[in-house]
């Protein structure tokens, strides 16, 4: 009964977390459209004059959000391999834009050095867990290239955590964008990698 319930909980959490990449990667897309304006060293000015950084970075880093969904599915690995192929193929494609486009935009980051740092850690931490990960499948260790993809999976939904986080800040919190943006950045992507490892523990114990 115990194992059902969780099962279900399970399923509910990775339908939510699904929805939430597939919203993102819709807000990602919507990107293409910033232009010109906004006050000098605003964030919309920003991305108007970084050129092709901006389109590749939140085209390649909303396609692979989008993709997230369909290789977590069990029932893809299960019953389409070579589907869940063929979105592994292209993750890797869109990933490596995606960080070297987010690394080179990490230089000239909103909120100065303390941001920028918090950004070229996660582009560098995106394409270093992906390589771990196409290693491990290239070696045929699975269970090697499931862990490492799964981290690769918390990378890139940093974008998600830093959107709810600095929700929280400003929302509830009352903090002022120019604060809870830096705070978000430092605190995406450890909070995701700590959540992803805490699940990999929990998975390996019920094994």
């Amino acid at each position: 009964m115990q194992a059902r319930i969780a099962d279900r909980l399970w399923t509910v959490a990775r339908t939510l977390f699904g929805a939430l990449c597939l919203l993102m990667a819709y807000a990602s897309f919507q990107y293409q459209y910033v232009r010109s304006g906004g006050s000098p060293g605003s964030l919309p000015s920003k991305f108007a004059s970084a050129g092709l950084d901006v389109p590749a970075h939140f085209f390649a880093s909303g396609l692979a959000l989008a993709l997230v969904p369909v290789q977590l599915s069990p029932a893809i690995r299960r019953h389409w391999p070579a589907l869940h192929r063929l979105g592994g193929w292209l993750s890797v494609v869109v990933i490596v834009l995606g960080g070297l486009s987010g690394l080179s935009l990490a230089r000239d980051a909103h909120g100065g050095a303390v941001t920028a740092t918090s950004f070229a850690i996660i582009a560098l931490g995106w394409l270093y867990t992906l390589w771990r990960g196409m290693r491990a499948v290239l070696a045929r260790d699975l269970a090697g290239h499931r862990r490492w993809m799964a981290r690769c999976i918390a990378v890139s939904s940093a974008a998600i955590s830093l959107r709810l986080f600095q929700a929280f800040g400003m929302g509830v919190l009352g903090l002022p964008f120019e604060v809870a943006y830096p705070f978000s950045a430092w605190l995406c992507w450890p909070f995701n990698l700590l959540a992803c490892e805490w699940l990999l523990h929990r998975a390996g114990r019920q094994r």
